[in-house]
Formats: structure tokens, sequence, C-alpha cells
């Protein structure tokens, strides 16, 4: 019986949340597309939990609470895409290889310091990358020509984005000069 079978709404929302743990655990960065976990308090009950469950292994995907969550780890810091439990992995995949790479263009070693002096090269990247929930892009060196051209436009108090993407587009360069 067709009746039976339950029918899989379709959704913009293919990311519920971007997150950015450091080797405590502890968030950096995280952006909630969605009202899964409505309070600041569930949601690091809920990073606690993903941090627990995934920073002592090698895999890069997790089944968790309903959820799919993609992760990959660097030095100090944890990346994590996280969807439906139905979405597509590959995807999920690809959007938080994009995010851990946006940083290596920048620096030879992603380090929390390093994260904490471009917050707002981060959160420029991310919007470019997910935006309302809705994957965009998922090629780091469109990201950061993209972020380059924002960055013309919005005024910051620091030229640290600036440096920052400036010493981006260079690897960029160097690595397709390679």
């Amino acid at each position: 019986n067709k009746m039976d079978s339950p029918i899989l709404e379709p959704s913009l929302y293919t990311v519920k949340a971007v997150l950015i743990l450091d080797n405590d655990g502890d968030r950096l960065y995280a952006k909630y597309y969605d009202d899964t976990y409505p309070t600041v308090k569930e949601q690091k009950a809920f990073e606690k939990n993903i941090f627990n469950k995934t920073h002592r292994t090698d895999s890069e995907i997790a089944l968790l609470e309903g959820l799919t969550v993609v992760y990959k780890s660097n030095i100090d810091l944890f990346f994590y895409v996280i969807g439906s439990s139905h979405e597509n992995e590959i995807q999920l995949i690809l959007s938080t290889e994009c995010i851990s790479a946006l940083f290596s263009f920048c620096r030879k070693n992603v380090e929390r310091r390093a994260l904490l002096e471009n917050m707002e090269g981060l959160f420029l990247a991310v919007d470019e990358i997910v935006d309302g929930g809705v994957i965009l892009e998922s090629d780091p060196q469109l990201v950061v020509h993209r972020v380059a051209l924002r960055g013309d436009d919005v005024p910051l108090t620091e030229q640290t984005v600036t440096q920052v993407l400036q010493s981006a587009k260079e690897q960029i360069k160097w690595s397709l000069l390679r």
C-alpha cells in the first residue's frame, strides 16, 4: 500500500548546520539553518555529542540523532556540515572539503589561532558556500574569488580579511602554475 510509506517532503534545506569546533569540542563557529536545535543550550549539547562521537575516528561520515554528519579534522580544528538523514552525502562532503580547503589556501596549516584571526573572512566564505541552508558552491577557488569581490564592497575595520584573501589568491595562482 502506497499510503504506508512516509513521503519525504522536498526541501531546499540541504544543510542544517555548519560547525567548526576546536580540539576540546568547543564551538569556534556555528551556523544553524533551521530549528532542529532551537536553543543555544540544545545546540551546545548537540555539538558536544557530535564531538564525542567523531573526534577519535578516521571516517568522514556519521549518523547521529537522525542526521547525517560529515566532518574533517585538521590539526586542532574539526569542520562539520550537518544534513538530514536523507541528504546527499557527497554534496555534504564537498561542502566540508570546501570550508576546510579555504583555510589551507590562506595558510600552510589551518589552526585555531589563524581561524580566530580571520573570522570575518570565514563568515563571508560560509555564506558563499551555504545560503539559508542551500549549498550554492563547493569549489574553494570560486568561493575565494567571490569573497574577494564582496570584500571590495564591504568596509571592514581591520585589513585582515583583505590580507587573507590576497594571500589566498597568491596560493591559488601558485598552485595553478605548478
